[in-house]
This record gives C-alpha cells, structure tokens and sequence, in this order.
C-alpha cells in the first residue's frame, strides 16, 4: 500500500468512526455549530481573504479565464452570504427521526419508515471555495460525516475555511473529523478513495462532465450525480411579467460564471412579444 492509499483509508476510517458518533447529536448541538460557524465566518474574513489571494495570485498565473476567476474569488458579500446560508439552515427541521409514514400489518405489526443518515459522503466539487462550507454544513445537518475534495484552484481558501469548520466542532464539542478536507491535490487520491466503499457510503460530485463520467466509472459506492444540466426558467401567460422580469435578469447576471446560471428561458407563445421586448431592453442595457 503506497503512501497516499495509506493516507486516504485513514481520512476514510476516521470519517466511519465520526458519522457513528453523529448518530446520537441533538439537533440543538447541530445549530450551535452551524451558528458558532457562522460568527466565524464573519469575524476571520481578512484571514480568509489572505487565504483566497494566493488562489487568485496562483490562478491568474495558470492563466485560468474570467469566469473561473470569478467563481474562485471570495469578497466580503460573499462570504457574508456563507454565514447566512448557514443561519438558513438551521432553520430547516431536524430530518434525522422523522418518520415519512407508517402502516399496520394484519398481525397488528407496526412498520415506520424514518428517515436516518446515509453515514459517510464523499463531495467532490471544483473551483468555488463556498462549496466547502455549504456541503460540510447540509451533510453535519442531516447527521453525516463528509470527506471534502475540493479544486486545487481553490485549496488555500478550503484550508482556512475547512480549518474554521473545523475547530468550531471541536468547540462545541461535536466530533472533528465530521468534517475533513482532502489536502492533497494528487488526482490519484479521489481514485483512491472510491475505491473505499466499506467506508465510505455515498459519493457525490459536482463539476463538469469529464469529473462525472470519472467519479461514475471508478466509484465502488452509490454516486449522486448530474451530467449536463441545462438551467431552464419558464414564464407562463399567467405569470406577473415584472417578477418573471426580475428572476430572469438575477438568474443569468448575478454571476454568469457559475454552475446554476440561466441558459435557456422558454416564455409563452400567448405573451412571447410583450415580455421579450421588454425583457430585451434589460438585457441589453446589462450588456447580455
């Protein structure tokens, strides 16, 4: 066994070890690590900026275009809007214990099916550093440990962010290695790692299509994929134009470079003129 195998099956055995500790957390002792995070987020901001400028110094140097920049480059909006969304889900219920539904058996036998945690999710993503936050967040919620990989474009930021993450478990006593960040960039150790299906119970990537067809012909667990999405709004004759207006225009110009973008907009034979006339006034002071 190499060196790097060793390495991975021990990231993999600890994440095993930390999602059966999860089994038993509160759902209160959950928000108040996604809260405690949050607070951290917004007072490490110069720190985790520092960090995010050796990813943007590195990436203009590997000549990496506009829009990929662009998704790398965390500011201030930004990384306030990671603490929000965190804040966002704690809202969200507790899913883990609740029953989805129920039935009795002839024999009186009652059978509920309930929901409980897959245990380990391995995420693969790319270049944007805010994804470290969002799965570590949505993945400790729903009581699974998670294995981050993240881009090599962005691996200064996920250090700090991972970092933070973190520490804010071991603060509130929840157990560290929940949360890992892969912090090799060898591409071989994603090979590794999906190999490591007693441990590791999902796979989950998102990126472009030559990393799922990848993750989709090596994995040796379950994998959550997507392959070439196409993001679609409708406008619909009954819709109210000057909202539809505004979803449209956020959509595809808050940040054309990223994944979720709009790409095609389909709109009604019976208000097509009205609204694309007006809709191409917008785009076209926007410079779309």
């Amino acid at each position: 066994m190499s060196d790097l195998q060793h390495q991975v099956q021990k990231i993999a055995k600890k994440a095993k070890e930390a999602s059966s500790q999860l089994v038993l957390i509160t759902g209160e002792q959950k928000s108040a690590w996604l809260k405690l995070s949050a607070e951290r987020l917004r007072s490490e901001i110069p720190l985790l900026k520092k960090a995010n400028e050796q990813d943007l110094k590195k990436g203009a140097e590997l000549k990496l275009t506009e829009a990929s920049i662009d998704r790398l480059r965390l500011t201030d909006a930004r990384i306030e809007g990671m603490a929000a969304g965190l804040e966002e889900i704690i809202m969200l219920p507790n899913p883990i214990g609740r029953v989805m539904d129920s039935s009795i058996r002839p024999n009186g036998l009652q059978i509920l099916k309930t929901r409980v945690p897959l245990g380990v999710v391995f995420f693969i993503y790319e270049s944007r550093p805010n994804v470290t936050v969002d799965a570590a967040a949505l993945c400790v919620k729903s009581g699974n440990a998670v294995i981050l990989r993240g881009g090599k474009e962005a691996i200064h930021s996920n250090r700090a962010l991972h970092q933070l993450l973190s520490e804010s478990l071991e603060i509130i006593g929840l157990p560290r290695d929940a949360v890992q960040l892969v912090q090799t960039t060898d591409r071989d150790a994603v090979g590794y790692f999906l190999k490591e299906h007693s441990l590791i119970d999902v796979t989950i990537p998102r990126g472009g299509r030559s990393l799922i067809e990848r993750v989709s012909k090596e994995a040796t667990m379950p994998v959550i994929k997507h392959f070439d999405g196409i993001c679609h709004v409708y406008v619909d004759q009954k819709a109210n134009l000057e909202m539809a207006e505004e979803i449209v225009v956020n959509s595809k110009c808050q940040r054309p470079g990223v994944c979720n973008a709009l790409e095609t907009l389909l709109v009604h034979a019976d208000i097509a003129d009205l609204f694309l006339s007006q809709l191409s006034e917008t785009m076209t002071d926007l410079g779309v």
